[in-house]
């Protein structure tokens, strides 16, 4: 029997909104995300992290939702992540303490927190990192167990509580005016032009192509063959999940699961059997595959880069994203990003900055401004360090030369040098006899001088 999951929630409030309202144009909704989690497990604790002081908006809905809202105090310096520090120490400190939590949930799309994503997993909690497919580092969304992505969360058809929809900024009046009054201002009466952000309404995403699903739906299919069991309908999503945790049925245009695998059905890729709870899946004729080969993500990289080569003055300042997408739809008119599997332009520039090709920066009045990344501005390389110099030798006086009665360098007068002792010189070796004994020697007499 699967284990019941007990989730707790921890949500980089700061992170989370701006990266909606930069990308989505919309406002964070906190109960579509505890209702999606709700789907998954038992929401136990929630805990959000943000200066709340410039939150009071938000503070309302979270506080309806029992959310626990944690002050983060920006320090003097202005560091960006006093957020991130609390919240992972709290999420360890409850990992340690609370042996019944085990999932935790990670609003937030933050790569820095890919060392909290791996530490809990160490501890055998299932991670859900929950946040926009626009935004949310690739290396975080493929790394936890499961990544929910947020806009497919929005997207949910299903009705939401009517607290969320008084939530909503009330950008729009609540009466429409007649058409009567629908009159252009005069031109100098104009009022003034809204920020970028707020221009382009939200719009329903794009689908994939099922075809681009596939790949993971046959390697999925082929590890349960080789383990021998049975590929029924739960099953073979955990799977599914356990070998690419971004996949989302959503983002094929299913509203469930069994949604998805009937689309399989309807296009000629699987062969579905049983019924009540029971399916049993397998693919078409043994091993059917669609005609036209899928497109990686990464292949899409070298067109945007050729883009980017193009508009590299432009880019130096930075751009916005819509403007970069106009230039790719100029210099690359059957570039498609859909076929590379992204629903938006926004989520190909994410990929693009986990590969160092852009800078994505998020503002939330002006939208996502478009940077050139390090591919195009490397570091600078580390100064090559001089070579130490050689010491000189110092140079040693020889000693004065000291001659008798002369005066030396300090002004004394030596004392005049001894004589030299005469040297003796050596006595040559007296000869022995036979026997070994030194022969006497003769004393001649001296011959008297003669007169």
């Amino acid at each position: 029997m699967e284990q019941k999951l007990k989730i707790a929630v921890f949500i980089d409030f700061d992170n989370i909104e701006i990266g909606v309202k930069s990308t989505l144009h919309r406002e964070f909704d906190v109960a579509a995300v505890l209702d999606a989690l709700k789907e998954r497990g038992e929401i136990v604790t929630k805990f959000a992290y943000a200066n709340w002081g410039r939150q009071e908006s938000a503070t309302r809905a979270l506080s309806e939702h029992a959310v626990q809202m944690v002050q983060r105090d920006p320090s003097p310096r202005g560091d960006k992540n006093g957020a991130d520090i609390n919240l992972a120490l709290d999420a360890l400190e409850m990992a340690f303490t609370h042996d019944h939590i085990n999932a935790f949930a990670i609003v937030s799309g933050d790569s820095d927190f890919i060392a909290l994503v791996n530490k809990l997993k160490q501890y055998d909690k299932r991670i859900f990192v929950v946040g926009g497919k626009a935004f949310t580092s690739t290396i975080l969304q493929k790394n936890c167990h499961e990544f929910v992505a947020y806009e497919s969360v929005i997207d949910d058809p299903r009705p939401r509580h009517q607290g969320q929809q008084q939530n909503q900024p009330q950008s729009q009046p609540q009466s429409q005016p007649q058409p009567q009054q629908q009159q252009q201002p005069p031109r100098e009466e104009r009022p003034p032009q809204q920020p970028r952000s707020q221009q382009q309404p939200h719009k329903q995403r794009v689908a994939l192509d099922l075809a681009q699903a596939m790949p993971l739906v046959e390697r999925a299919l082929g590890v349960l063959e080789r383990r021998e069991v049975r590929p029924q309908l739960g099953l073979l999503k955990s799977t599914m999940l356990q070998l690419d945790s971004t996949f989302n049925e959503k983002a094929y245009g299913a509203g469930s699961f069994t949604d998805f695998v009937e689309k399989l059905q309807k296009a000629d890729y699987v062969e579905v059997t049983g019924g009540e709870g029971r399916y049993m899946i397998r693919l078409k004729g043994g091993g059917a595959t669609p005609e036209k080969p899928t497109a990686k993500p990464e292949q899409a990289i070298p067109l945007l880069r050729d883009v980017l080569e193009t508009h590299r003055l432009e880019m130096d300042s930075g751009a916005h994203v819509d403007d970069l997408a106009e230039w790719v739809r100029e210099e690359q008119p059957n570039f498609d990003w859909r076929q590379f599997g992204f629903q938006e332009f926004t989520e190909l520039l994410n990929f693009a900055q986990d590969k160092g090709l852009v800078r994505v920066q998020a503002d939330e009045e002006q939208g996502l401004s478009v940077y050139l990344g390090a591919e195009f501005h490397p570091p600078a390389p580390p100064p090559v360090p001089e070579p130490e110099p050689v010491p000189e030798e110092e140079e040693v006086d020889e000693p004065q030369p000291i001659v008798p009665g002369q005066p030396t360098a300090t002004g004394e007068i030596p004392e005049p040098l001894p004589p030299p002792k005469p040297q003796r010189r050596p006595r040559a070796p007296r000869k022995t006899s036979s026997d070994g004994q030194p022969k006497k020697r003769t004393v001649r007499p001296r011959k008297k001088p003669t007169q």
